[in-house]
């Protein structure tokens, strides 16, 4: 009878993982379609085939190398075959990768409009192989930091990852955007900015809606189990603060933009709902369904002046505000962990924030250089005005509406 309890909680949370595995896959879909609504039509083709092709190159190469360099289990695809003890073992690496393409995600829309398409595959490889799975192993996994000292160790905590991918995925695409410079006319020689509007606002409203939903995965699946009375309670609160948090973030931004410029702008909306979910992700667990709210809310907050900020005074040309939404809300949100968790240390969250920081920016300004040095980084101004679309893929996504 024991063994037959055991077994069906075995089939249930393997069953629970590989579901949850899939709404988080299905964020790629959302990564698509938001990006492909913030960038002008001419680079559309281009975005969305940065988006399956990185896709594709996460899952190859987390398999090959990254894995295993994660989490440990033996030479390549040792650490993924085998049973495991709570739930399949291939169901955890399903799991597991779909969080490193939702890294790799991030940088694709903060060098959008300007990248070579090739040299940013590049770049994945490395990223999703060696950069990312590196500083998980110091954080989800057992290894120490350069064989110095272990995070959790100091009282590191990120339940679904806030900055493990979220904050991770933001400094690698700051050291792109730095090396890349800003898209042509973004800013004037006066050093004021302009604004280059997206193409297509239900496109990108549709792909924030199908992040928020597939963030129910991200952070449900991280309980790691489904089949206990406790587990079950514990999903349904993660649940309940994820959402919290995104809608907490939607009605902060909203109210704040409309003080500041007097009008309710949709991409600061967005960007606040994703902010919300970035903000709750190191720590859905802990928090009452009102804390959620307000945690999220004050990520909206965060991602209205990160953005402007980083825009007007520092010059950082990001198209759809990566970099503040999971970057600087990303480090809000691991902060933000100690006030509802008392096992969690706020030295231990900084400590953990500046060893990721340091690590993926550090190695990712490195690569990136490496990449520029060997096939270059960026088209040429004559591609760019013509759109990345027709120079890296030869197809336009739009050709009816597109002047000949």
């Amino acid at each position: 009878m024991e063994n037959t309890i055991l077994e069906m909680q075995f089939a249930i949370d393997t069953f629970y993982f590989l579901v949850m595995g899939a709404l988080v896959m299905w964020m790629a879909a959302g990564f698509s379609m938001l990006e492909a609504g913030l960038v002008r039509s001419k680079n559309t083709t281009e975005i969305l085939t940065k988006n399956i092709g990185l896709f594709a190159i996460a899952c190859t190469t987390y398999m090959v190398y990254g894995y295993d360099l994660m989490y440990g289990g033996g030479m390549l695809l040792d650490g993924i075959s085998g049973q495991g003890d709570k739930y399949s073992n291939a169901a955890d690496f399903f799991f597991q990768v779909v969080f490193v393409a939702t890294a790799m995600s991030i940088v694709s829309g903060a060098v959008a409009e300007r990248m070579k398409l090739f040299a940013f595959f590049a770049f994945a490889v490395i990223f999703t192989g060696i950069i990312y799975p590196m500083e998980g192993a110091w954080t989800w996994g057992s290894e120490a930091v350069f064989g110095l000292f272990k995070l959790a160790d100091y009282g590191f905590a990120d339940f679904a990852g806030s900055g493990i991918v979220h904050m991770a995925g933001a400094a690698a695409a700051l050291a792109g955007v730095l090396v890349l410079g800003a898209r042509k006319g973004k800013y004037n020689k006066d050093g004021s900015s302009n604004a280059i509007p997206g193409s297509n606002m239900p496109l990108a409203t549709l792909g924030t809606f199908i992040l928020w939903m597939g963030w129910f995965g991200f952070n449900g699946g991280s309980v790691l189990a489904m089949a206990s009375k406790e587990s079950a309670n514990a999903v349904a609160m993660v649940f309940l603060n994820t959402n919290a948090a995104a809608a907490g973030g939607v009605i902060a931004a909203l109210l704040l933009v409309k003080i500041l410029w007097g009008k309710a702008d949709l991409t600061m909306a967005l960007n606040g709902a994703l902010a919300g979910l970035v903000a709750i992700t190191a720590g859905p667990d802990t928090p009452s369904a009102l804390v959620a709210t307000l945690i999220g809310a004050v990520g909206g907050i965060l991602v209205v002046f990160s953005i402007s900020t980083l825009d007007r005074v520092f010059k950082i040309d990001d198209p759809v505000g990566a970099i503040s939404v999971h970057g600087v809300v990303g480090l809000w949100g691991l902060l933000a962990v100690p006030l509802t968790n008392a096992d969690v240390l706020f030295t231990g969250q900084l400590l953990g924030a500046l060893t990721i920081f340091v690590w993926v920016f550090g190695a990712s300004l490195a690569l990136w250089l490496v990449i520029k040095a060997v096939m270059g980084v960026r088209v040429s101004e004559q591609e760019e005005a013509e759109g990345v679309d027709i120079a890296e893929c030869g197809l336009h996504a739009y050709p009816e509406f597109t002047v000949k």
